[in-house]
């Protein structure tokens, strides 16, 4: 026998038993994808011989709709084999939303793929309700059955396996290898559309043949899809990237380099109101500013440890000549105010000492990884680090998440979740001895139930120095994002041997707590952009009022107007072409003007404006439209 813990509760069951039959005595609703066993995904119809936690797996769990649509990328490969014969197969993974799999059409065209017939086909194949078997078998039956199917792709992924380790599914008359999981059957896909078609280089390397990448989604119900695709072309409208060009944010140039963004001047100014209200938040909560270089000496990283499990996102070396020493751009703050911390000696009551920086650090990214300002080679950090007393660590980390939960309020940020991001045990990436990840897990869970924070917990997320929260926001759209992070990190302090003197006169290490509430400052700018179709709140908004003259006669009077609100620090132009006023407002409605002030022969002789917002229009005195612009400003819509 067998003993599993379900709810809470431990049950025996004889060794060998299959989720899907533990499901079946216990009565449950057979909407179960699967079952996760201790941190494993398994089968529903594969063998549970280990005394272990279990937990069922639906449709509403992510890693249930992984799982959905890993096995529905193996539909679209059966699709695909049975539409186009000889067609040779790459890799089909299942990504945030979706799938895709690469594939070498051989003779036939991407661009003449049949999308429609695809679908169709997927489920065709899907309403069969073929069961989707797991085999093991051995390496040599794996490559005698990819080489007489003569398909490369398979047979190199298979050189890099061990004997043992390697699995096939089955669904009908299609078998791929692959490692799982997957649903119990076919027939749980009832809808799927094919969203894009494009190019990706075999493995990644643009050295390897570039194969067709064809990208699905499936679901369990066609209305399920027919809401995906709504919101899908809602957030098309929305693309950060579109309303960007749309309102002069940012650009790009291949001259400058891929995904490093140029921000024109109304991105900087709402770059830069975030920043200097970041910053006077974190004034007013104890934080001391400091400024590091763009780059580092190599030893830095090597002794951080940046540079041993982060070096295949950080950029080459950069060698001097004459010393021959070598720099790396910098790829985090953390390091450099390490030592800002260690060039000072510390008491124990100086404690917590909060350094805070707007560092730009610098990324590898793929080319094929780049997206708009959500995914960049270099971005701005609102980063800080807290080193304090293992007895300030509860209240310091509990600050922090009370500032990234102020921010999102003040940002219209209403659903979010937290995500306690720790490490697996049984992966090497992490630095440092167990016992010290135990102490932070456990200091971090506590912390999270106190603040009575909706958590999850999600195991190998962690940094690879220290377990974190992350914060999950759904924008207006119901898209999730991750924003907000703060970690906690007892290796940084030992590897750079950083102290502080005891009241016992001895030294003693501190810990580090790092936190970013935005996190980047351009993929958060990203975020909000879509989250507000940009239409930002006033206090934001890199154009506040636009001035509009009803013609030149009253450019004299627009002028006077302007320059008052410029004097009261509000972002105000105006509009003196001599074009029509409906054209006017039409172009700084487009730009999303908060406010489109008009002024004509009746305003300028009552020293009166008349105000557009979007609620409506109305006629009021200028020193009254002064003192509300400025009111609105000044409390910034926060909602606590």
């Amino acid at each position: 026998m067998i003993h599993i813990l379900i709810d809470g509760q431990i049950r025996s069951f004889p060794k060998g038993i299959t989720g899907l039959h533990i499901a079946q005595q216990l009565g449950m609703q057979m909407d179960i994808l699967a079952v996760q066993v201790n941190e494993e995904v398994y089968d529903l119809t594969r063998a549970i011989e280990i005394d272990a936690p279990l937990r069922f797996l639906r449709w509403d769990d992510d890693a249930g709709k992984q799982l959905f649509w890993h096995s529905s990328a193996h539909l679209l490969a059966a699709a695909l084999e049975l539409l186009y014969p000889g067609v040779k197969f790459g890799i089909g993974p299942p990504i945030a939303q979706g799938f895709y799999y690469d594939v070498d059409l051989g003779v036939y065209a991407a661009d003449a793929l049949d999308l429609e017939a695809i679908e169709k086909k997927i489920i065709t194949l899907a309403q069969r309700k073929d069961p989707f078997i797991r085999r093991v078998v051995s390496k040599q039956e794996a490559v005698d059955f990819f080489s007489k199917k003569e398909d490369p792709y398979k047979l190199e992924l298979l050189e890099g396996l061990k004997d043992g380790t390697i699995t096939l599914y089955q669904q009908g008359d299609f078998i791929d290898l692959c490692k799982g999981v997957h649903l119990p059957h076919t027939a749980w896909v009832k809808a799927a559309k094919i969203l894009n078609v494009s190019g990706a280089y075999w493995r990644g390397n643009e050295k390897n043949k570039q194969l067709t990448r064809i990208y699905g989604i499936t679901f369990p119900t066609k209305k399920e899809l027919s809401n995906f695709l709504h919101i899908r072309e809602e957030a098309q409208k929305r693309s950060h990237i579109k309303i960007g060009k749309a309102l002069g944010l940012f650009t790009f140039s291949e001259k400058v380099g891929l995904g490093l963004p140029l921000w024109l001047p109304n991105g900087a100014l709402l770059c830069d109101t975030l920043v200097q209200f970041l910053k006077k938040e974190q004034i007013k909560r104890g934080y001391r500013p400091v400024v590091t270089p763009h780059i580092g000496h190599k030893a830095l990283y090597i002794t951080s440890g940046h540079y041993e499990k982060y070096q295949e996102d950080c950029f080459q070396p950069i060698r001097t000549a004459e010393a021959e020493e070598e720099y790396l751009l910098k790829p985090m703050n953390c390091p450099h105010h390490c030592e800002i911390y260690n060039s000072i000696p510390w008491s124990y009551k100086e404690l917590p000492i909060r350094l805070a920086e707007f560092g730009t650090v610098y990324r590898c990214e793929l080319h094929g990884a780049l997206h708009g300002l959500t995914r960049t080679r270099c971005f701005t950090q609102d980063d800080a680090h807290i080193f304090c007393r293992s007895d300030q660590v509860p209240e310091e980390f509990a600050k922090v998440i009370d500032l990234v939960l102020y921010i999102f309020g003040l940002l219209g940020f209403k659903d979010y979740t937290a995500q306690l991001s720790f490490r697996d045990p049984n992966s090497d990436k992490y630095i440092g001895e167990s016992k010290d990840w135990d102490l932070a897990e456990a200091a971090i869970q506590a912390i999270a139930q106190e603040k009575g924070l909706q958590a999850t917990t999600v195991l190998g997320e962690a940094a690879f120095y220290g377990p974190k929260v992350d914060f999950m926001v759904k924008d207006v759209l119901g898209r999730s994002w991750q924003l907000g992070t703060v970690q906690l990190d007892y290796q940084l302090p030992i590897r750079f041997d950083l102290t502080y003197m005891g009241a016992d006169g001895g030294k003693h290490r501190p810990v580090m707590i790092h936190r970013a509430p935005f996190g980047s400052l351009e993929r958060f700018i990203a975020i909000l952009i879509e989250h507000t179709g940009g239409k930002f709140p006033l206090w934001l908004a890199p154009e506040q009022v636009a001035l509009l003259a009803l013609s030149h006669k009253y450019n004299g009077y627009g002028t006077v107007v302007q320059q008052k609100l410029l004097e009261k620090g509000m972002r105000a132009t105006l509009d003196s072409r001599n074009e029509t006023i409906g054209k006017k407002i039409r172009e700084a409605t487009l730009r999303k003007v908060p406010y489109i002030v008009v002024v004509g022969e009746k305003e300028m002789a009552d020293e009166t404006v008349s105000v557009r917002k979007q609620d409506g229009q109305i006629t009021m005195a200028l020193n009254d439209f002064m003192k509300q612009i400025c009111t609105e400003v000044a409390t910034m819509g926060v909602v606590v």
